[in-house]
């Protein structure tokens, strides 16, 4: 299944065990990574009220090549807590290791 809309968010954080979910990034619709849609934020927005930690793991090059603005939003992003972008378990596993 897709992950789109806020609604999925939730139904993923009620089946998550803790605080972070690991979403692969297969698992995300194209327009997830398409700011403009609204998609991401709304997403994002369920994990952050509900004081959940998001990763997105996974190779997201096509899309940073495409919009400056995502590759603001994911530098941002992966400076704070809430939200990670990381291209594999590996990167996470070093992240929180921090």
């Amino acid at each position: 299944m897709t992950l789109r809309t806020d609604r999925d968010a939730i139904e993923l954080m009620s089946e998550a065990r803790d605080g972070m979910v690991v979403i692969p990034v297969e698992r995300l619709d194209d327009d997830f990574f398409r700011l403009k849609t609204g998609v991401a934020g709304a997403f994002i927005q369920k994990f952050v009220t509900y004081g959940r930690r998001l990763v997105v793991v996974g190779d997201i090059s096509a899309f940073l090549e495409e919009s400056s603005a995502l590759r603001d939003f994911v530098y941002e992003a992966n400076r704070g807590d809430h939200v990670w972008f990381v291209e594999n378990l590996e990167e996470l596993e070093r992240r929180l290791e921090k």
